[in-house]
């Protein structure tokens, strides 16, 4: 997914290992573009930044959650954002860049991680825009439940702790608390990662689809017909999603993906009932070398 940690005859750039109390992090440069770094956590790809360029998103998955942003608010138009988990912060660099002004906040638990990002991977001289960027340290539901009621545009939840997302964030009773957070029409999308038989995942749709009274879908067709483990990215509205502009943008992408919604959606999730906070668990683990590159 994120390619060979091998460097080029020529690139100079070193790459930095940092032993977290989380486990060990990486940032390697990416062989493909001179001013863009891959965040490894635990031996799996995390995140990639490309430095000069913050609007180009390597990772499928982070192109079909910047589709929800686009969708979010007319073009250029501020938003108010809640990031729940960190990373390398690529999506706080992408909507400061396509929507100066936007007011957002990251809420990760890893205050080292946020460290070794801002030294090594920083966000350039504080403009206007940067400065509406914050970040908050702490777990990321507690963080959720304490925003006031009405108050961001877009929720994106991509919390991983080692390689699984933690029940809490799973449930509706957490889906109820990114909804109270939400102004009205506003989006909450979640990263949702599963394979063979994707059980989570039904169970994922089924969680949102009793919060939310508008559900969407994108995930890559050999995700969705069972044959690998990867990202599905569902979203949840008050609203109705503009489907046919996501279909549009997903099946354009470099790495084509469906969208499911309405009746497909609730075909897909057939059978599958909400999680609460007292039957959740932990996503499913991905099997070795499931997110390696081709080849």
């Amino acid at each position: 997914m994120a390619g060979s940690r091998a460097q080029p005859r020529g690139d100079r750039r070193l790459a930095v290992h940092r032993e977290l109390p989380s486990g060990l992090a990486e940032l390697v440069p990416d062989i493909s573009r001179a001013d863009a770094w891959i965040l490894y956590l635990a031996d799996a790809p995390q995140s990639q930044v490309d430095l000069a360029d913050p609007t180009y998103l390597e990772f499928e998955y982070v192109r079909r959650i910047a589709h929800l942003l686009d969708a979010a608010a007319p073009a250029g138009e501020p938003l108010r954002v809640l990031h729940l988990g960190g990373g390398a912060l690529t999506l706080p660099r992408y909507v400061a860049a396509t929507r100066p002004g936007s007011s957002q906040l990251v809420a990760e638990a890893d205050a080292a991680l946020m460290d070794l990002v801002r030294e090594h991977l920083p966000l350039g001289r504080p403009r206007p825009a940067q400065r509406r960027l914050r970040i908050r340290i702490g777990d990321a539901r507690q963080i959720l439940e304490s925003a006031h009621a009405a108050s961001f545009d877009v929720v994106i939840s991509d919390v991983f702790a080692g390689p699984a997302t933690p029940a809490h964030l799973t449930t509706v009773e957490c889906a109820t608390a990114a909804a109270r957070a939400l102004r009205p029409g506003g989006i909450y999308a979640v990263n949702v990662a599963d394979g063979p038989p994707l059980r989570h995942a039904k169970e994922q749709v089924s969680t949102i689809g009793s919060v939310f009274p508008s559900c969407c879908m994108i995930a890559e067709p050999a995700v969705l017909r069972r044959r690998r483990f990867g990202n599905l990215v569902l979203a949840g509205s008050p609203r109705p999603f503009p489907e046919e502009e996501l279909r549009r943008r997903a099946a354009a992408d470099p790495f084509p993906a469906r969208l499911l919604g309405g009746a497909d959606l609730v075909r897909f999730a057939a059978g599958a009932r909400p999680v609460t906070d007292a039957t959740a668990q932990p996503s499913p683990v991905p099997p070795r070398g499931a997110f390696d590159p081709p080849g």
